[in-house]
């Protein structure tokens, strides 16, 4: 395969909205280096107020952490976790004293995306001011059930498909292809396959359906610790966006497209 029709290399599609795109979550993380001060409700309370009009669901939660030790990976004390979500619980900012993060189940477009990003970063650096950052990531996932399931062979490229494009699909319960690829900016992890009803490939990150489903899941990130910059976190998150839209435009097909309601 030549550069140019490499998926992890080549150039970027034009984006083709989806009216009704079968994506379930898009989640967007920094990880930074800790800032205890963030247990704390007053040290938070300027960052509230930045975010409260697009975001004026406060939730204080204790979440669960680990860590490694000689042993293994062990519990860690829980840690408080910040929920700020909007009216319509269909975006949500998380804040915790290592990691922001902004999610949502209503993706329109990844300039829309984006711009809300940014502005959660931004009041990140003015309220909270993390000084490096030890880890960025975004993550797009989607999942067909239903009728949408049963078309997969003209919807998805064969390469992914594997034996579900054989007798034995009907069979099959379980069958999922898990992968990581180094790129020059960091690595991409594609995961995709059939699941049995009421499973999911990550709890945390998608609620589980009561049907058979297939799901796509590409997560691009980069672990190089770096001083905590706006532009270039913005510049990266829009480097990754963008190369993760590149491999679903390869993995999927025309059918896909129009299907969800896209104009080609």
């Amino acid at each position: 395969m030549s550069q140019a029709n490499n998926p992890l290399l080549g150039a970027i599609p034009a984006e083709v909205p989806l009216v009704n795109a079968p994506l379930v979550r898009v989640i967007a993380q920094v990880r930074f280096s800790e800032v205890m001060l963030v247990e704390d409700r007053p040290f938070i309370a300027p960052f509230q107020e930045a975010l409260r009009g697009a975001y004026p669901v406060l939730q204080q939660e204790q979440a669960a952490g680990l860590h490694l030790g000689p042993q293994g990976l062990m519990p860690a004390m829980r840690q408080t976790v910040w929920r700020f979500g909007d009216e319509t619980g269909a975006w949500r900012v998380s804040l915790s004293t290592m990691f922001i993060a902004l999610e949502t189940t209503t993706y329109t477009s990844r300039g829309d995306f984006l711009h809300r990003l940014r502005f959660v970063i931004e009041a990140l650096q003015a309220h909270i001011k993390p000084n490096l950052v030890e880890r960025l990531g975004i993550r797009y996932i989607d999942r067909l059930v239903g009728n949408d399931l049963s078309a997969l062979g003209a919807l998805v490229r064969p390469e992914l498909l594997g034996l579900m494009t054989t007798v034995v699909a009907g069979h099959a319960q379980h069958a999922l292809t898990d992968m990581l690829f180094d790129l020059p900016s960091g690595q991409l992890r594609l995961r995709s396959g059939i699941l049995p009803a009421n499973a999911v490939i990550d709890q945390a990150a998608i609620e589980p359906v009561a049907d058979r489903s297939w799901v796509l899941d590409l997560d691009m990130s980069n672990t190089t610790r770096t001083k905590f910059r706006v532009d270039e976190l913005m510049a990266e998150d829009r480097r990754f966006a963008s190369r993760i839209y590149g491999v679903f435009r390869w993995a999927v097909t025309d059918s896909f497209l129009t299907r969800y309601g896209g104009k080609l």
